[in-house]
């Protein structure tokens, strides 16, 4: 991966073979840098816990306002790349008003959003009637999305595969299955969390910067290719980077949020 031509402000270099110390001292180093870097940032995992359910998920006081003024430190060019609807990733984070990229690139804001059609909504249909006969299985409608979740009963994950790959038939050619953490969605085929930064970046106040992606799962992979792609870094949240196309990562979300209000403090 192509580094920035700022290296971070750290007096050890040799303490960038540890991804933990690397991601920290990226951070740190925005201040000094902020005209270079563009933010993206995931939401379920990387920036708040996650939780036995979509709807469990509980968004820190000052958060949003910490990512206001983080921002505001960056010229603007900070946005949420999520799975969660538009709607959805806004309402959390009000009174925050932050670019935002949803369905895992499939929403972005501004952009004419079609109907769902009807095979689909059969097929959303009799996910939430599975979800309703399997006790421990929760449904999660997204609007132009669906997914089952089975982080209450990991024993489904074979069922659920099963009842998502009869939807994906269903639906049709226009929609892909994405896997997740205890998680099957339905999602449309058009982009991901990639093409997402790739278009974020090709305009105001992004343009010409070097991109930083966050995440914690799967579907953040093809976001930290993005950004290697532009020479830019990706940090992954969790205790790994097996697997991944991270180069840096941090053990978990409260430890970036904690250094992200060292950052605009």
């Amino acid at each position: 991966m192509q580094i920035s031509q700022t290296p971070p402000p750290v007096a050890d270099r040799d303490s960038l073979a540890d991804p933990v110390a690397a991601a920290e001292a990226t951070l740190r180093s925005l201040p000094a840098v902020s005209d270079r870097w563009a933010m993206f940032l995931d939401i379920d995992g990387t920036l708040v816990d996650l939780a036995d359910s979509p709807d469990g998920i509980v968004v820190e006081e000052g958060l949003p306002a910490r990512l206001t003024r983080l921002s505001g430190l960056l010229g603007g060019a900070l946005a949420l790349v999520t799975g969660r609807s538009l709607a959805r990733a806004e309402a959390m984070f009000m009174p925050a008003r932050l670019p935002i990229a949803g369905l895992h690139g499939a929403e972005l804001r501004g952009a004419d959003q079609p109907p769902p059609p009807r095979d689909y909504l059969i097929a959303k249909a009799g996910a939430a009637s599975f979800a309703e006969r399997t006790p421990g299985v929760l449904f999660e409608d997204k609007g132009l999305a669906f997914a089952l979740h089975y982080r209450g009963l990991p024993q489904a994950e074979a069922d659920v595969r099963r009842e998502m790959e009869a939807a994906l038939a269903s639906a049709g050619s226009d929609f892909q299955l994405q896997s997740g953490k205890m998680v099957a969605e339905l999602r449309p085929a058009s982009g991901d969390k990639g093409t997402a930064i790739a278009a974020f970046l090709a305009r105001a106040p992004f343009q010409g910067r070097l991109p930083l992606a966050i995440g914690d799962d799967l579907t953040d992979e093809a976001m930290f290719r993005s950004a290697a792609d532009r020479g830019g870094r990706g940090i992954r949240i969790g205790p790994t980077l097996e697997g991944s196309a991270a180069t840096e990562r941090l053990p978990t979300p409260a430890a970036l949020r904690a250094l992200l209000a060292e950052i605009v403090r």
